[in-house]
């Protein structure tokens, strides 16, 4: 290399190393680079920050943080061990299963339902012509079905083993809050995607005067997805019954799980906790409060397949009564899920409601076996509702009820005082008999046959009209307790005629054992009604049984009748105590009627003389037949003993 070239370069690199001096940053410049690149550092570890605590929570993957002067800094950020961990729980419905829950509310004339689009389903509803109980007469708040604590969800396994339930899950919807009125009916759809256009779809038709909902579950190319060896999709309900009454024992005792099987009579859990497995297959289960309820019907029917009942009665909760769950097995035929056809009632227990939807839907109401509930069915219900029509307060028209049902039994009534007359007019011959074979049993209960048979008196005669009235008094007991017609219905000092009414409750913590906090009056009005009227009965209809052990017992029963009355009563319906004190105070008035203007025991007398005149060798009756063979059979065991 030349002394030129050498000296050229030289230059050159000096001219590089002074451009590069001058154009330097200068210390402060450098310490402001070293600050961002801190804060360029800060914002990344804030980032880091918010995507770990976000993916615990597994929530979406935005991060969001904010630099040193204030400006947000927003970055989307895929969470791959999230997605990985939704993937490998829901298979194909992982992107349903991350996403905001929305709620909104379809208000019909009978109803207000609160639908979500976590699991599609009603999340609470509200029947609007109805309110919870309210001290004091006041308006009490809505009347609440079920709530958010219950739980409604189909179940299924896919074809690569994951366990769906739909309650975990999101559903779209195109659906807003809205009002349906009268007869016209709306649908409310909501959607579970599965991709490539597979999807669950949950249909609802809701009417706007009416309690029950078409409710369809359309299943979308899900035999791509659904595992169909199992052959089933399950159907789980849980229902939280709130406390709706005054009262939390009667709402226990009547909250229960009733249910029918295919071809079968309606039957029900009981009220005891119980759980019980599917026998056969179902064609509806009613989830039963005392004055509402919640039912699920089947088009066809639900299988026996991995299904049972339950009611769980938590004794320490007082803001829900019992929480009753069902497990249903919707069957699924052949390699093809199509559609899925229920209905959901959600209503009153009102019997003409409950029979208008078929099924035999009303028998939930228990009115009764055999022939009680035949009386409450044909007789009861047809006139109480007849006498709703004109508007009258209820306590009128159990009055009138009462009246009615009384002038019905008055032939009943007149034949069992007359039977007891022709007993009394015997009651001397009947004593004589007893003082002269008082040794011999044997032979005073042949005597007293032979008199009943001379005189025409049939001492059974007075027992068969109480047992016809019978089927009567049962009804009644079944029928008010029953009845939502008299729920939260005052009259006197009576504020709700489905519960007990109380003049005087006694302190905090006071309860007199099998008796109650408090004191009902209709209930002590009504057994004092029953110590009179059984006193005059048994005045009236003793008879031949006016003395000795018979007599003993029929005192006790005088006076132990109306003390176990007041206990049994004091927490049962006013409604019902009402009606027993007006049947005995109407009772009471027939039986003085009778004896002072229908029946003249002189007249009986004479009848009877004459019947003792009459030859001895008239037929006799069967039951007099029956007890002359008895009493002989009864001699002829002594006398071989001896």
């Amino acid at each position: 290399m030349d002394k030129n070239t050498l000296v050229g370069l030289l230059l050159i690199g000096a001219i590089v190393i002074g451009f590069g001096i001058l154009n330097g940053p200068s210390d402060e410049e450098i310490a402001e680079q070293k600050r961002l690149l801190d804060s360029i550092e800060q914002v990344d570890a804030i980032q880091k920050e918010v995507i770990e605590e976000q993916a615990k929570k597994t929530e979406s993957s935005f991060s969001e943080a904010i630099d040193s002067k204030g400006a947000l800094v927003v970055s989307m950020a895929s969470d791959s061990a999230q997605m990985a961990d939704q993937i490998q729980a829901f298979g194909a419905f992982a992107s349903s299963s991350i996403g905001e829950a929305k709620t909104f509310v379809v208000e019909t004339d009978l109803m207000k339902l609160t639908f979500s689009t976590k699991g599609g389903n009603i999340q609470k509803a509200v029947l609007k012509e109805y309110f919870q109980y309210a001290e004091d007469g006041e308006e009490g708040a809505e009347l609440v079905l079920f709530d958010s604590t219950s739980n409604f969800n189909l179940n299924f396994f896919t074809r690569d083993s994951k366990n769906i339930t739909t309650d975990e899950l999101v559903f779209t919807t195109d659906a807003s809050s809205q009002n349906i009125n009268g007869d016209d009916e709306r649908t409310v759809s909501f959607k579970l995607d599965a991709g490539a256009d597979r999807y669950i779809e949950y249909v609802y038709k809701i009417k706007g005067n009416d309690y029950m909902i078409d409710f369809d579950v359309n299943m979308v190319e899900m035999d791509q997805i659904v595992d169909m060896r199992s052959g089933e999709v399950y159907v789980n309900w849980m229902v939280n019954a709130p406390s709706q009454e005054k009262s939390l024992k009667p709402q226990r005792d009547a909250t229960t799980i009733f249910y029918k099987y295919k071809n079968e009579d309606v039957d029900d859990l009981g009220i005891s906790d119980d759980r019980e497995e599917l026998e056969a297959s179902m064609k509806w289960v009613s989830l039963k409060q005392q004055f509402f309820n919640t039912t699920l019907i089947a088009d066809e029917y639900f299988d026996k397949s991995r299904a049972f009942m339950e009611t769980i009665t938590d004794e320490g909760e007082t803001e829900y009564v019992k929480k009753l769950t069902i497990a249903l097995t919707l069957p699924v035929s052949g390699s093809k899920i199509e559609k899925l056809g229920m209905s959901m009632y959600l209503g009153p227990n009102k019997y003409d409601i409950l029979e208008g939807h078929g099924n035999e839907l009303q028998n939930i109401i228990n009115l009764g076996w055999g022939i009680f509930g035949w009386v409450n069915q044909f007789a009861v219900i047809p006139v109480f509702h007849f006498l709703e029509d004109f508007n009258w307060n209820y306590g009128i028209i159990i009055l009138i009820l009462t009246i009615l049902l009384k002038l019905i039994l008055m032939p009943i009534t007149y034949k069992t005082y007359l039977s007891g007359a022709k007993m009394r007019v015997l009651k001397p011959e009947i004593s004589e008999i007893n003082d002269k074979h008082k040794d011999d049993a044997m032979k005073k209960q042949q005597a007293t046959m032979a008199l009943y048979r001379q005189t025409g008196v049939n001492p059974l005669s007075g027992c068969i009209p109480l047992l016809i009235q019978m089927p009567i008094l049962f009804a009644m007991f079944r029928f008010f307790p029953a009845s939502i017609e008299l729920r939260q219905e005052s009259f006197l000092w009576a504020d709700d005629l489905s519960t007990y009414d109380s003049i005087y409750t006694f302190p905090a913590g006071f309860d007199i054992p099998f008796y109650g906090d408090h004191v009902s009056l209709f209930t002590i009005l009504m057994a004092i009604s029953i110590a009179f009227y059984t006193k005059m009965n048994s005045q009236m209809s003793m008879g031949a049984m006016a003395e000795g052990p018979m007599a003993a017992q029929m005192k006790i029963m005088t006076y132990m009748m109306p003390v176990m009355m007041l206990f049994f009563f004091n927490n049962y319906s006013s409604g019902l105590s009402y009606y027993y004190l007006l049947a005995n105070v109407i009772s009471i008035g027939q039986t003085v009627l009778i004896r002072k203007v229908f029946i003249n025991e002189d007249s009986i007398r004479a009848k009877i003389e004459i019947n003792k005149k009459k030859p001895k060798n008239q037929k006799k009756s069967g039951f007099q037949k029956r007890l002359e063979d008895m009493s002989k059979q009864q001699q002829a065991k002594i006398k071989n003993k001896k």
